[in-house]
C-alpha cells in the first residue's frame, strides 16, 4: 500500500510540477537582480546567517574535515567513499575557484588559490528549491529563515535537486543506513528514494546550541547568529569585514557569507598603491 501511494504522488507531482515549473523558476526582479544586494532586515523575529572567514580556514586544512565530519556524525549522513556516484552530502569542500567561479579575481592571494572552501546549503531568503517541490517537503520557515526538510513528505522526484543552484542536496540512491559508521540515536535516520540536505542544526538551535560545523571549528572560524540583530557577531562581521556570497546575482539571497579580507589589516601589510590604486578591487 505504501508503495502504492508513493507511485501515485509521484505521478501527481510530475503532472503538476511540469506545469508550472518553468513559471516558478523565472529570472529574478530587477529589484532582486543586483549583483549582492540584500533587504532590509525585518524588524520582527530571528534570521540566521553564517559568516566563514576563509582566512583562518586557508592557515589550517584539518579544520574543514573537522568541520565536516562532526556534521555528518550528528546527522547521520552516510559514508560512500566506496562508492562516490551514490555521495550524500551535508556540508562539504570546493577549491575556493569552484566555489565562486562566476566572480573574477584576477589577482587572488595565494594562501585562497586552489585552496578548499567549505561549502553548505546557504538558506536563501528567496530559495527556488521550495517553489518547486509538489508535496511542501521543503520550505522556509517563517519564524527564522531555515530552509527545512520532511524527509517523510519527499517523494523524491527530485525537483528541488535541479532547481537549487548550489548542489547542496543530495538524492539517497539506496538504503542510506548500512553506510552509516556510527548511527546517532538522537537523529533520525532516512531512507531510500529522499533527498537530503544542510538543517542549519535547526534541532541544536531548539536546544541552545549552535550547529555542530560551528561548535567543532572552536576559534571563530565560522560565527553563527541573528542578521536581524544589530548587536549580533554577524551583523558586526559583515560591517567591519569584506564578504561575499556564492552566486549572489541569481537573486536567492543566500545567508551564508564568506569574509575575505580585513581592509584595515590590508592595509598595514600591503603597499599603498596596491590597496588604494586601481587593481585594489581585484584583489580577493
Amino acid at each position: 500500500m505504501a508503495g502504492n501511494r508513493r507511485d501515485f504522488l509521484k505521478l501527481a507531482g510530475l503532472t503538476a510540477v511540469g506545469t508550472t515549473a518553468v513559471s516558478s523558476i523565472k529570472a529574478p526582479t530587477a529589484a532582486a537582480s543586483t549583483a549582492d544586494s540584500h533587504p532590509e532586515a525585518s524588524a520582527d523575529g530571528v534570521r540566521w546567517a553564517m559568516v566563514i572567514d576563509l582566512r583562518k580556514f586557508s592557515k589550517d586544512d584539518a579544520l574543514i574535515e573537522r568541520c565536516v565530519e562532526a556534521c555528518h556524525r550528528e546527522h547521520n549522513v552516510p559514508n560512500w567513499e566506496d562508492d562516490p556516484k551514490n555521495e550524500v552530502k551535508w556540508i562539504w569542500a570546493d577549491d575556493f575557484e569552484t566555489a565562486f567561479h562566476s566572480q573574477e579575481f584576477h589577482f587572488i592571494r595565494e594562501d585562497l588559490k586552489g585552496k578548499p572552501t567549505l561549502l553548505l546549503c546557504n538558506h536563501c531568503d528567496n530559495p527556488p528549491c521550495t517553489r518547486v517541490c509538489p508535496t511542501q517537503a521543503t520550505w522556509k520557515r517563517d519564524i527564522d529563515g531555515i530552509v527545512m526538510m520532511d524527509w517523510h513528505r519527499c517523494i523524491g522526484c527530485r525537483y528541488c535537486v535541479v532547481a537549487c543552484p548550489y548542489g547542496s542536496r543530495s538524492f539517497n540512491w539506496k538504503d542510506p543506513r548500512p553506510a552509516i559508521d556510527e548511527i546517532t540515536a538522537d537523529y533520525p535516520t532516512r531512507m531510500r528514494g529522499v533527498v537530503e540536505k544542510c538543517t542549519f542544526c535547526e534541532e541544536r538551535l531548539a536546544r541552545g546550541l549552535e550547529p555542530a560545523c560551528v561548535e567543532a571549528c572552536g576559534n571563530e572560524e565560522i560565527v553563527f547568529g541573528d542578521l536581524n540583530d544589530p548587536s549580533s557577531k554577524v551583523r558586526q562581521l559583515l560591517a567591519e569585514r569584506m564578504a561575499i556570497r556564492r552566486k549572489a546575482g541569481l537573486g536567492t539571497q543566500p545567508e551564508v557569507y564568506y569574509v575575505i579580507d580585513d581592509p584595515r589589516t590590508l592595509q598595514e601589510t600591503a603597499p599603498a598603491a596596491v590597496v588604494d590604486g586601481a587593481e585594489g578591487g581585484d584583489h580577493a
